[in-house]
């Protein structure tokens, strides 16, 4: 029998208002990411610029991962999704008219802050919407919308370009992306509270919870979940400093190895549209390779979680690694062959095989290091952890490209795989039980 709190729940509704907007903002991120270096190109910037310009949506994002829970607990989740829609289209429209690199840079970086704001606060709403009893399943779930995003956009973003026949009409995708997920949260009533868009919650219409909820109560009543929720989020974006220090043993030594992971994917989504320019690839084929890559990616979301479930989280975490570490040395050693093109178009997939085994790892390695007193602030420090690698890849994929050459940097990431390899074999077993490893 189905219970009165049960049939409460609007499980369209959060469909409608949680998943849909988190489709169209990915669409569009997956859209200009591997655009945004041969924008940069275009625009006459050397690769080593370009892969600068591609790092500051990334570094955007890492700024951003700081102010941005004080922004969604001052005006509430779906006005900072809206408004950080918002704020990325004012980013794009700088992308689109930019006239040198360091006009596309500025538009970069701001497309960067608002995909923070709107990470979180995605994240917030869901985990308040969603009962306890399907949270964990909404928000895997959710992982697997933002990489149909990165699937989907790149053969957007190819389409754009082979019909206007300029590269920075592809961040025109990314503007409807960030329109329509404002228009599907100002339409939507939210499920949890019934108000839409721009009006802010009362305190009569929060979700309220009494003391004397049961455990069972918890585990289906939409009202107490999201009171919960809402706490929890609300610890995870607080603190981060502090955490860090409390946490700095188990955050330095294995979390530098998911700081590495991090520096691995985030590179990857520089190197490889980089290496197209540099091996004589128009736009649009260039971003139609890395969809198809997107796509291998994509297919084995599910396929890491069930590697990690029965062989444990090494069996995800180590061949991801190295397979990475690999492609980035076989890119590397293809710099001087005839056949540069077919290795990279190779090499991409592959990439996206190493990559796909990986998914989740992140998240699964920090709900297993988590206290389980107050897992929130950890899970912050460890995101942010993460986030500093992926910041600093593009980094060091430009820098090395100023200074030497981009398969020298493509060796730089290989030996920084294969660190993060070690890293992840000698810390794992210290800090995980034997039935997780």
């Amino acid at each position: 029998m189905t219970s009165t709190t049960n049939d409460a729940f609007d499980l369209r509704g959060v469909l409608l208002s949680g998943f849909l907007p988190a489709a169209l903002f990915a669409i569009g991120e997956g859209a200009i990411i591997p655009i945004i270096p041969i924008a940069a190109d275009s625009l006459g910037a050397s690769l080593a610029i370009a892969g600068f310009v591609a790092s500051l949506i990334l570094v955007g994002e890492l700024i951003g991962d700081v102010p941005s829970g004080v922004v969604v607990a001052r005006i509430g989740e779906r006005n900072a999704m809206i408004g950080a829609a918002v704020v990325s289209v004012v980013g794009l429209l700088v992308c689109t008219v930019a006239p040198n690199p360091l006009v596309l840079a500025l538009g970069v970086f701001l497309v960067g802050l608002s995909t923070a704001v709107f990470a979180l606060a995605r994240h917030a709403y869901m985990t308040t919407a969603i009962p306890l009893r399907i949270r964990a399943r909404a928000l895997s779930s959710l992982g697997g919308v933002f990489r149909f995003g990165y699937f989907v956009g790149p053969f957007l973003a190819a389409g754009v370009i082979h019909l206007t026949g300029t590269t920075q009409s592809a961040f025109w995708v990314h503007v409807v992306c960030c329109l329509g997920a404002a228009v599907v949260l100002l339409v939507i009533r939210d499920p949890a509270t019934g108000v839409r868009g721009l009006q802010r919650p009362t305190r009569a219409s929060r979700p309220t919870a009494t003391a004397t909820a049961t455990a069972a109560d918890h585990a289906t009543d939409p009202a107490t979940a999201a009171l919960e929720g809402e706490q929890f989020v609300k610890d995870e974006s607080q603190g981060l400093f502090q955490t860090i220090r409390a946490h700095h043993r188990v955050l330095v030594r294995l979390g530098s190895g998911a700081a590495l992971i991090g520096a691995m994917r985030a590179g990857r989504q520089v190197i490889l549209p980089l290496w197209a320019v540099s091996v004589g690839l128009d736009d649009s084929t260039a971003a139609l390779v890395i969809g198809i890559a997107g796509a291998v990616d994509f297919a084995l979301f599910y396929t890491s979680g069930q590697i990690m479930d029965r062989w444990g989280r090494l069996a995800s975490a180590l061949p991801c690694m190295l397979g990475l570490s690999i492609c980035y040395f076989l890119l590397a050693w293809s710099d001087h062959l005839d056949a540069r093109v077919g290795w990279f178009i190779a090499v991409a997939m592959a990439m996206s095989l190493a990559n796909g085994v990986g998914s989740g790892i992140l998240m699964t390695l920090g709900a297993d290091l988590a206290p389980a007193d107050r897992p929130a602030p950890f899970l912050g420090a460890w995101r942010f952890t993460g986030d500093l690698g992926s910041a600093a890849a593009p980094l060091v994929i430009s820098g090395v490209t100023a200074l030497a050459t981009i398969a020298v940097a493509s060796g730089v990431m290989g030996v920084l795989g294969l660190v993060g390899a070690g890293i992840l074999l000698r810390y794992v077993p210290r800090y995980l039980p034997r039935t997780l490893r």
